[in-house]
């Protein structure tokens, strides 16, 4: 347990934002007698460990500490590692990630380069030598060979150690086979590069050319002597990767994929770009070898099956979308009972299920498939916003929904089991499901945080608003002591709440759920110093239907900016003790745009802002992501110029505090130094806080806690009438 003098930044930061000790990476095994999962020994230990639950007990497999690795100290993390778990924002170290074959009776992981495998029946250990330092092993489904990329080769050794020998070679130094680009990696959240066919004698391979994108450079400033690290960066507008798949064999034997060039029938619109150049999901089915891949303009993409013996492609679907598509994570997948499972894009983002003609009901937003079982599909939907719950479908029950505590609800299935990963106000539980019927659970060993969230969940405005308010705990709205501030101390001590506003609001994340999140905490913690703190998701968010989603297509500021507007006004008339004449904003990556963005657009609205990693030139971010909702820079310049800050620097006349981590390879530094640099030739006064070797995640100690009392102290200071 923490110590009673430890304040909630500093617990905040020594617990890795509450991550610790969480149980995560469920692998179910076929018969459902086995679950692997990754966890630190506790909420305070950083040392990732691999663990097996089995006959209603868990027991670790492999400890870092025990091979004698010191979570990563025993050795160099590889480049390609390094990059792969800044792209994963994984905070921990030791075993991060791991692989299986079919049976789960065999696993392989990398320590500090180096390949181990542990299996499940005796729980035996043993490193496997290799050619070079290994990134993403992954066992073959019959647990006879590994798989892993050293130096950018696909390489395979067998299970026993013998056997290395490499199956496709760079053919340049720009080129790999098995890794992720970056956009790969980070926009379409495509982790993996290789898929293992079911048989283990081949093997569908992504090749990755770099040498179109263009090369960028990250200095560390707080260490002059060091060279700039590079980085191929596809900026909007800029080249990317060009991707091809590959089928090797165990000899080495390759069969190039014969993939589309470009979609027939694309949709017309002011930018259109119809070839393909994304590959959005592969996967190696007994049904076969299957890859998605999509358009330059993200509004065309082939569901496409591979023959593996001569490359061809057929397609099996033609999807298409007049914004951009989007896919469901798990999407596409085959089973026998449903057929293809796709993605629709219309009305709410659903499930089809071809082989049965049948959709998930409208209203029924999907996040992800999570797998399938026993001739059940398990999938993860919300049909409230706040919150996110576990379904199943078979062709005899149809859809039926597993968990009902308000709360965000993620599974691992296999066999007869359910494992049930449930997050709610709170807490969360992991329970292991037989036929049903809990059987056990999972031990959640991170710590609860010393400040403890009151969240008031509201709707509001025309819009329906999904919001959250905290007020200080000893707060009670609506009594005459409250109205006048009498009963509890402001953030300046002058009559009302002060407000801050703390929202992501942007695509991909959302912050108003009801379930046990860090920011649920930070934001108590902040509203205890005085303040009222109020996030909303607003439009663009996911959780509801395509029109919310889509309607911050070729503008990604104002539409979101407005909701943010819209919100303090409607939750001020519901609590009038709240001043609507002090309201900070403060925020994060999207937050960090859309608090600058405040400030600099409705400066009679909000009158301070904290803008921490901020995307604020979004020529500089990268393609698909912001092609998605904005187009191409130089067809559609004038969606950039709109949404872009620097354009706007000339407009500040309230108290701005930019933050940035210096070594931040997704939003690079440049956003904060060129809008800082338009700042000052406009004659804006402004703050500037640099953080020394933090990338996009800060989760240093030392840095983060010292961070949000910062924070504090500028809202506190910028919002006091006294200093105005």
């Amino acid at each position: 347990m923490p110590a009673t003098s430890e304040d909630l930044p500093l617990q905040f930061a020594r617990t890795k934002r509450f991550s610790l000790g969480v149980p995560r990476g469920f692998a179910v095994s076929p018969d459902g007698d086995r679950v692997l999962f990754l966890r630190t020994a506790s909420g305070r230990s950083t040392t990732g460990l691999l663990w097996l639950y089995e006959n209603g007990e868990e027991r670790p497999l492999a400890d870092p500490l025990a091979l004698g690795d010191g979570g990563d100290a025993g050795g160099e993390v590889p480049e390609a590692e390094r990059i792969r778990r800044e792209r994963a924002r994984e905070t921990s170290a030791g075993i991060v990630s791991y692989a299986t074959d079919a049976a789960v009776r065999l696993a392989a992981f990398a320590l500090s380069g180096a390949l181990w495998t542990v299996t499940t029946d005796e729980g035996v250990t043993r490193r496997i030598p290799t050619a070079g330092p290994v990134v993403t092993p992954r066992p073959s489904p019959d647990g006879t060979h590994i798989a892993y990329v050293s130096g950018g080769t696909l390489r395979v050794v067998r299970a026993d150690g013998t056997g290395d020998h490499a199956l496709a070679e760079p053919e340049g130094p720009d080129i790999t086979y098995g890794l992720s680009d970056h956009v790969s990696a980070e926009s379409l959240e495509r982790t993996r590069s290789f898929w293992w066919s079911p048989d283990g004698t081949a093997l569908l391979v992504v090749r990755v050319d770099n040498a179109p994108v263009q090369q960028w450079y990250i200095g560390d400033p707080a260490h002059p002597a060091r060279p700039p690290r590079a980085i191929r960066y596809p900026a909007a507008g800029t080249a990317n990767a060009r991707l091809s798949l590959h089928v090797v064999d165990l000899d080495g034997h390759r069969v190039d994929v014969d993939l589309p060039q470009e979609a027939v029938s694309h949709p017309d619109g002011e930018w259109t770009d119809p070839a393909f150049e994304y590959v959005v999901q592969a996967d190696w089915s007994e049904a076969g070898p299957l890859a998605v891949v999509q358009t330059r303009d993200q509004r065309s993409a082939y569901v496409l099956r591979i023959d593996p013996a001569t490359g061809a492609t057929t397609p099996l679907r033609h999807l298409t979308d007049t914004a951009w598509l989007e896919f469901v994570p798990g999407t596409p997948a085959i089973t026998a009972a449903t057929g293809l499972v796709l993605t629709t894009q219309e009305g709410t983002r659903g499930l089809l299920m071809t082989g049965t003609g049948v959709r998930t009901p409208e209203g029924m937003y999907v996040h992800e498939l999570l797998g399938t079982a026993g001739g059940r599909l398990y999938f993860m939907a919300a049909e409230e916003p706040t919150e996110a719950h576990v379904w199943s479908y078979d062709t005899e029950n149809g859809f039926i929904r597993l968990t009902d505590e308000p709360g965000v609800h993620h599974a691992a299935v296999g066999g007869d089991t359910v494992v049930l990963d449930s997050s709610t106000l709170d807490g969360q539980t992991v329970t292991v499901l037989r036929d049903g019927t809990p059987a056990g659970r999972i031990e959640v060993l991170a710590e609860r945080p010393v400040t403890r969230p009151h969240p008031r969940f509201l709707t509001l405005g025309e819009r329906e608003l999904r919001a959250a308010l905290y007020l200080p705990t000893s707060y009670e709205p609506g009594s005459p002591e409250s109205a006048s501030s009498e009963s509890v101390s402001t953030a300046s001590g002058h009559g009302r709440l002060p407000v801050i506003v703390h929202s992501y609001s942007g695509p991909g994340w959302q912050t108003v759920v009801k379930a046990a999140r860090w920011h649920h905490a930070v934001n108590q913690w902040f509203a205890d110093q005085g303040f009222a703190v109020l996030s909303v998701d607003g439009r663009g968010t996911p959780g509801r239907d395509r029109a919310w989603e889509t309607a911050i297509h070729g503008d990604q500021l104002m539409p979101v900016v407005e909701d943010q507007a819209d919100a303090v006004r409607a939750v001020a008339e519901l609590f009038p003790e709240l001043d609507t004449s002090r309201v900070a904003i403060r925020g994060w990556s999207f937050g960090g745009y859309l608090a600058a963005g405040a400030v600099l657009h409705r400066p009679e609205e909000f009158h301070a802002a904290v803008a921490g990693a901020a995307p604020t030139d979004l020529r500089l971010y990268d393609t698909h992501w912001k092609e998605r909702y904005l187009g191409h820079p130089d067809i559609q310049p004038d969606h950039y110029d709109r949404c872009s800050l620097v354009a706007h620097a000339h407009k500040l006349t309230r108290p701005l505090m930019l933050v940035h981590g210096m070594a931040d390879d997704n939003v690079v530094p440049a956003h904060m130094v060129r809008f800082s640099a338009a700042l000052l030739a406009a004659g804006r006064p402004h703050t500037v806080l640099p953080l020394a070797g933090a990338t996009h995640l800060v989760a240093q100690e030392g840095v983060i806690d010292t961070l949000l009392r910062m924070d504090l102290d500028f809202i506190k200071k910028s919002l006091d009438p006294r200093t105005a």
